[in-house]
């Protein structure tokens, strides 16, 4: 039971800086987990907020573009220390995905070619097979309750996988539909907000628009403005804006232009890069920060490909998570009113139902690079297949953590790779 707000305590920032900058360690099992480890920690044992605020936070989080479990950390950090505790809150957060992630990404890059390494992302591969259609069927039964849901998941589907509709073409066409579709529902009665100081939104923007441009400059001048980073900064920008419905979703979009229109890296390297991703704790998004570190290894000219790569993998995250802050910092103030209005509540259920088939798109990209590593010609890997089915079977019967499931998965890689099934 959550406690009553009488009995809530308030940290000092020293206190809460330590939890946040542990919490980054601790935050496995994608944003579901996360999302319940902020609960437990936040809610139920600190006793630092109400569940009424936790779950208008998580409401509000919800309705944004990006990570929701890494939005909700900068919110309660903003909510109990304002600006300084949300950013103490949201670094904390994302800081050990992004060291751990660039260590992994070097080690696939350099040893990737090795059976033993090759092995281990096998086991991977095929668990995260198992991960994202358990990721669709969840979403999937909360997403799709009427007829108008389903056909906005099959249009997404067709327009993405068949006729390539850009990625936030569907996104703006779904909440268009969905936020039509509630015109005749009654306007709520007017809320009161969190007192805001004149101008502070402003300024927010300003200093948002200030870092975002920044690095934007710095690599145009450095580099070009047509070099390979300064247009891996502008889409991981636009993807950010987009990444509705999480990271399995906006990686069918990242992987088709990626891959398929500019080639800078191919489909078992963005594979592999999910794979990668989900051994790290923080928001599983951080895969975007994979792809830009590929991208650079791959083209590195006129840079060494470290450099390169590393250059590419932190513009990457800066243009994905960067968003999620200037958002919360300039939304916290207003979220009761945000979370109460039915048209944007009826947009984001679209845009979820939308994602849904986004993210069967993403199934079968992974389904021909993980069973059908030949094509068809080469036929189905049906190892491979029975060990994907094996971790999904675990993932819905078991209460085992995550992490456990994908050293196991990782473990019976290996065990294919010995006996010459891989």
């Amino acid at each position: 039971m959550s406690p009553p707000p009488s009995k809530l305590d308030t940290p000092t920032f020293g206190e809460a800086a330590r939890f946040w900058l542990r919490l980054g360690w601790i935050s496995f099992g994608g944003p579901a987990g996360q999302i319940a480890i902020l609960h437990r920690e936040v809610v139920e044992r600190r006793r630092w907020l109400a569940e009424p605020e936790f779950t208008g936070a998580l409401n509000f989080c919800m309705l944004l573009p990006g990570p929701e479990a890494l939005q909700l950390a900068i919110y309660l950090g903003w909510k109990l220390h304002g600006i300084r505790g949300g950013l103490v809150a949201g670094l904390g957060f994302i800081g050990p995905a992004i060291v751990l992630l660039l260590g992994l990404s070097w080690i696939y890059a350099r040893f990737g070619s090795l059976p033993a390494v090759s092995g281990i992302l096998l086991g991977l591969k095929a668990a995260v097979l198992a991960l994202v259609l358990q990721a669709l069927l969840r979403i999937g039964r909360r997403a799709l309750g009427t007829g108008l849901h389903v056909a906005l998941a099959i249009a997404a589907f067709v327009a993405l996988e068949f006729v390539r509709v850009p990625f936030p073409l569907i996104v703006l066409a779904a909440g268009v539909v969905g936020s039509a579709s509630a015109w005749r529902v009654p306007r709520p009665a007017s809320v009161r907000t969190t007192p805001v100081r004149q101008g502070a939104p402003l300024r927010v923007a300003a200093v948002g628009f200030a870092l975002w441009l920044a690095p934007l400059l710095a690599v145009a001048l450095a580099l070009g403005p047509q070099s390979l980073w300064s247009r891996i900064y502008l889409f991981f920008t636009q993807a950010a804006l987009v990444t509705f419905g999480g990271a399995y979703a906006v990686l069918g979009y990242v992987t088709q232009h990626l891959v398929e229109d500019l080639g800078w890296l191919t489909a078992p390297q963005s594979v592999a890069g999910l794979a990668l991703a989900e051994t790290t704790p923080g928001p599983l998004v951080i895969v975007l920060q994979f792809m830009g570190f590929m991208a650079g290894w791959n083209q590195p000219d006129p840079l060494a490909a470290a450099a390169a790569a590393i250059l590419a993998a932190l513009l990457a995250s800066w243009a994905t998570f960067l968003p999620s802050f200037v958002f919360i910092f300039l939304g916290a103030p207003y979220v009761e009113r945000l979370t109460r209005m039915p048209r944007v509540a009826a947009a984001l259920a679209a845009i979820t139902a939308a994602v849904v088939g986004i993210i069967a798109t993403l199934l079968l990209l992974l389904a021909r690079v993980v069973l059908l590593p030949g094509g068809l010609a080469g036929g189905v890997h049906w190892a491979v297949l029975a060990l994907a089915v094996g971790v999904w079977l675990q993932l819905e019967r078991s209460r085992l953590e995550l992490h456990w499931v994908l050293a196991l998965a990782a473990l019976a890689g290996l065990v294919l790779q010995a006996a010459g099934l891989a």
